[in-house]
């Protein structure tokens, strides 16, 4: 079987560190940092009237970012990402508690693919459901996917470089006080077409429900 030279764009996506040099992923899910998110209340002196309301923070559901890497079944992941090992590759984070996410990718013959589940805790509810419209604004187009988390929007995109088609499904859900986000991307190589639209989106809602379902059993 002849070689084939990658695209630009898919070398780079072949090395999982690239990926995530999405800026825009990187700043908007840092946690919010504000005087009200961190609590900065002074601290109050004296006797405090009994009909006075409680400054007791409200309990997040979520701590941590449970293990990305093992969000989705085994036999989820040689679905859509034929050739790649189950196990995933962890990407490096600033703030594991936090911010945790898992690539999987493979070429086998001249089919690629590409999966990426990422989790995103903030510090509340709030919090969570500003960062998921900010997310849900920057990827028009698509639409909302029922009974997956709190909320949950999928989109599918085509682009085309150097002949060659890519096309890439996100779904991003917030649960609680956490975000899911799902990539899940595909060429062909000998075609230089990508697979459909139907295809892609099912693949990445797929993930996002495991991923989910993970996540939840982490806040049980």
């Amino acid at each position: 079987m002849r070689s084939l030279p990658l695209p630009l764009a898919l070398t780079a996506r072949l090395t999982p560190v690239a990926v995530l040099a999405l800026a825009g992923w990187a700043m908007a899910s840092s946690p919010d940092t504000s005087p009200a998110a961190r609590d900065d209340t002074p601290e109050k002196t004296g006797t405090t009237s009994a009909s006075a309301p409680s400054s007791t923070a409200v309990p997040k559901t979520y701590a941590a970012a449970p293990a990305p890497c093992g969000a989705v079944a085994a036999k989820t992941v040689t679905s859509l990402v034929p050739g790649a090992k189950a196990a995933g590759k962890e990407i490096p984070s600033t703030d594991a508690e936090v911010r945790r996410t898992c690539s999987w990718n493979a070429l086998k013959g001249y089919d690629y693919r590409w999966l990426d589940v990422s989790y995103e805790v903030t510090d509340s509810d709030d919090a969570a459901e500003k960062y998921y419209k900010q997310r849900v604004a920057e990827k028009d187009g698509g639409g909302e996917v029922p009974g997956l988390g709190d909320a949950a929007y999928s989109v599918v995109n085509l682009t085309t470089e150097d002949d060659q088609k890519t096309r890439e499904g996100t779904v991003v859900v917030r649960a609680a006080n956490a975000l899911v986000i799902i990539t899940y991307n595909g060429s062909d190589f000998e075609s230089k077409d990508a697979p459909s639209t139907d295809t892609i989106n099912k693949g990445a809602i797929k993930a996002a429900k495991e991923a989910v379902a993970a996540l939840q059993d982490t806040g049980a």
